[in-house]
């Protein structure tokens, strides 16, 4: 998948219109420079580029971290009746993916042992 298609996959996802993306020339700027950070920070963590079948926690990052926007920082934040707290690590939900990936790039799948 290309940054093109991810970037309007994340668009879609946000709910963002082709006339808000138009009204605001930078929207577009700061999706894409959010996809290449989370990208990066995926790539990190596999140790190699992020494969195709990795490409959706790339995009669901960047919607998290968009939706951050202006909280960078913060773990909870409250007004009124509202609270909303993040999490330190936006790969967090998928950590047992990625290491399932990682584990089966090393040739090290968990399995059972039986002994008869």
């Amino acid at each position: 998948m290309t940054n093109v298609q991810m970037l309007e996959k994340v668009k879609s996802l946000l709910g963002i219109t082709a006339e808000e993306t138009a009204a605001d020339s930078m929207l577009d700027a700061n999706l894409e420079w959010i996809i290449e950070a989370t990208t990066a920070r995926l790539k990190i963590l596999l140790g190699v580029d992020p494969p195709e079948e990795m490409q959706h926690i790339i995009i669901d990052v960047a919607v998290i971290r968009f939706n951050r926007l202006g909280s960078e920082g913060l773990s909870s934040h409250s007004v009124r009746d509202e609270s909303m707290s993040f999490n330190e690590n936006d790969f967090a939900g998928y950590k047992d993916e990625i290491e399932a990936w990682l584990d089966e790039q090393a040739g090290t799948k968990k399995g059972r042992v039986r002994f008869i």
